[in-house]
């Protein structure tokens, strides 16, 4: 079997259609979709998350439980890659490599879980395309990297994620959803606590390599804040959990990181689209003059 394989060949069936995250975003129908097109402003409130309330909450939910059932796949595929990638006990010690077998059969065991949801919830497989972010972040050549980008950056993202979703079935009386969820969701907090000691273990002796990690975990973070769409905010569709996080490894000050960059993210896309609707609101008085 050969190593490091590129993202570009990942197998999927006719069903699987895959697209970048801007075009993910711009699916009407996904959950993370805040409405901040130019043509107006938003119809939406500034209480942004994914509650049963909302509109488009059925829509929302189909979508996101989607992009959860992808992802699983993703990771399956990510921690699978870094069992295989590294030489044992020269790259990756083989303890690691054991965390990580543990991680793909959670994932699979994820993967079944999301499709059974899925039916339940009225979608199929390929209702809602793909992108493949997940496993690009665990690409890396260096398994610390690995363990930054996926299982702390990314799997972290799945703790706020697997919360909100879990919150959205007690909402709205779905006890399956609910349930699943929160079966889920400690499977991630796991997952994301290796990451946290593995890191922390590998690069004790060398501060540059845990800087180098940490600083690829800033980016992966703030690449998944999808321009504000996970952040403390109610502005937010997906809320940070963290209590979870905190149970996950993470220390007070790096969830406190974790929340500036999402909100970082969320003014940024809020100056932009400021911008974008300005720039229409000219264009059109030019085309009226």
């Amino acid at each position: 079997m050969r190593k490091f394989f590129p993202v570009e060949d990942l197998a999927r069936d006719s069903r699987f259609s895959k697209i970048t995250i801007a075009d993910r975003m711009a699916d009407q129908r996904t959950a993370l979709n805040v409405n901040v097109d130019a043509d107006g402003p938003s119809k939406r409130t500034n209480n942004m998350r994914l509650t049963p309330s909302r509109r488009d909450a059925s829509d929302g939910a189909r979508g996101l439980m989607h992009g959860i059932f992808v992802g699983e796949i993703q990771a399956l595929e990510g921690a699978g890659r870094t069992c295989w990638d590294f030489e044992t006990g020269t790259e990756a010690p083989f303890a690691l490599k054991l965390d990580m077998a543990r991680q793909c059969w959670d994932e699979a065991r994820h993967v079944e879980i999301s499709v059974k949801l899925s039916d339940w919830m009225g979608s199929e497989i390929g209702q809602y395309a793909e992108n493949t972010v997940l496993f690009e972040a665990a690409c890396s050549s260096d398994p610390v990297l690995r363990l930054a980008g996926v299982n702390r950056a990314l799997e972290g993202l799945a703790i706020d994620v697997f919360t909100t979703m879990k919150e959205f079935g007690d909402l709205a009386g779905d006890q399956y959803l609910e349930f699943c969820e929160d079966w889920m969701l400690a499977d991630e907090v796991t997952h994301v606590k290796m990451g946290s000691d593995w890191l922390r273990k590998i690069t004790e002796n060398d501060p540059e390599r845990r800087k180098k990690a940490l600083e690829f975990q800033n980016v992966v973070d703030k690449l998944f804040s999808y321009g504000g769409t996970r952040s403390d905010s109610q502005e937010s569709p997906i809320g940070l959990a963290r209590r979870f996080r905190e149970l996950a490894g993470f220390t007070d000050d790096e969830v406190e990181v974790i929340a500036e960059v999402s909100m970082q993210a969320l003014n940024e896309r809020k100056v932009a689209v400021g911008q974008i609707r300005e720039a229409k609101r000219l264009a059109d008085q030019s085309a009226h003059k």
